[in-house]
């Protein structure tokens, strides 16, 4: 059963499932026709959006979908902060949640460098020369993860075998994240444990519900695939990859720049890559952070509702600074942004 009361704002699980599962059949079809070899991969793609029947719509909807991912994840993570559903006794469906979001990030982070373009190619350069911040062995982990000396060949191949690989991962990692849910059941917008009368069969009454997220979902998404597939894809991964050429402003994928603007804010790059790790991992502590008993999340609690709003509003401040480039008044914003973020973590046991 489920809790009656459920708000739109809990349809945003079920949906990233569905993308999940347009992102792999888009895939299997585009592996048919890609070419993991730094000499055609570029090439290869150009022949998917020209010469295969649909390649277009297939490249189109995975490469927006990727980006649909990201958003429907983001609102579902944003949805359980809200509410406070991460606590006891949900926090282990928050912790594989957190499992899903590295796993996803990783996938995305794969697929990127396929195209073999100039973003592709200097943002994978960029960021496996984080790993340099390891201490004692960290050029050896660079090489370990590049396969070679730079970015090459080697990245591509074995990139391409990961970013095939993972998507089954993670569907393995949603079994385990939904048995996680079925034991401890949905939370609701009162937060308050619901009598048996308030609890109604999940069909036909969610999954109707859940149809209706999807329509809306799909209009949307058709928009951004039929009219303005080219406002996800950075204009420099049109250029193919040219090791001799670093492009101006190296920006990862939208999804990336908050955390982005994080590793930037901080001058040291062990520090940096540091900060940027913690950044996505701190959640995990929510569950031991809000010591708070009120139920219901930041519904009866308006300073961690003001709290959960400056959160929000400060992250696409961090997104704003990741994508532009650093000037002295960029780098001022994003370190008050970057203090503002970890300090929310840090203010919340008292609120």
């Amino acid at each position: 059963g489920t809790p009656r009361n459920l708000s739109y704002w809990w349809n945003f699980g079920s949906l990233a499932g569905i993308v999940l599962v347009m992102q792999i059949i888009t895939g299997i079809f585009l592996a048919m026709h890609y070419k993991a070899d730094i000499n055609t991969a570029f090439d290869s793609i150009q022949h998917i959006m020209r010469d295969v029947n649909y390649g277009w719509l297939l490249r189109y909807i995975h490469s927006s979908g990727a980006s649909a991912f990201f958003a429907m994840i983001f609102i579902h993570m944003a949805r359980t902060l809200y509410y406070g559903s991460y606590r006891a006794p949900r926090e282990l469906l928050w912790w594989t949640g957190q499992g899903l979001l590295l796993l996803l990030m990783a996938t995305a982070f794969m697929g990127y460098l396929l195209p073999w373009g100039q973003m592709s190619y200097w943002g994978a350069a960029v960021i496996t020369n984080l790993f340099r911040a390891t201490p004692f062995f960290g050029e050896y982990v660079v090489i370990w993860l590049r396969g070679d000396f730079q970015v090459g060949d080697a990245t591509l191949t074995r990139f391409y075998a990961l970013h095939y690989l993972f998507p089954f991962i993670i569907v393995g990692a949603v079994m385990i994240h939904l048995i996680a849910l079925h034991t401890v059941k949905s939370s609701n917008p009162t937060g308050v444990d619901l009598k048996p009368k308030d609890i109604i069969p999940f069909h036909p009454y969610f999954t109707i519900k859940d149809m209706v997220g999807v329509g809306v979902y799909l209009m949307v998404f058709s928009i951004f695939v039929f009219f303005i597939p080219n406002t996800l894809i950075e204009a420099a991964n049109n250029i193919p990859a040219n090791p001799m050429q670093t492009p101006a402003h190296i920006v990862p994928e939208w999804y990336f720049l908050p955390f982005y603007a994080i590793l930037r804010s901080v001058p040291d790059l062990a520090g940096g890559v540091v900060a940027m790790g913690l950044s996505v991992l701190i959640f995990a502590a929510m569950p031991f952070l809000d010591r708070s008993r009120i139920p219901g999340g930041a519904r009866y609690r308006p300073v961690f509702r003001s709290m959960f709003f400056v959160f929000v509003a400060n992250m696409l401040v961090l997104g704003y600074v990741g994508a532009v480039s650093v000037t002295p008044t960029t780098a001022i914003i994003g370190q008050v942004a970057t203090i503002v973020y970890f300090g929310t973590f840090l203010f919340l046991p008292w609120v």
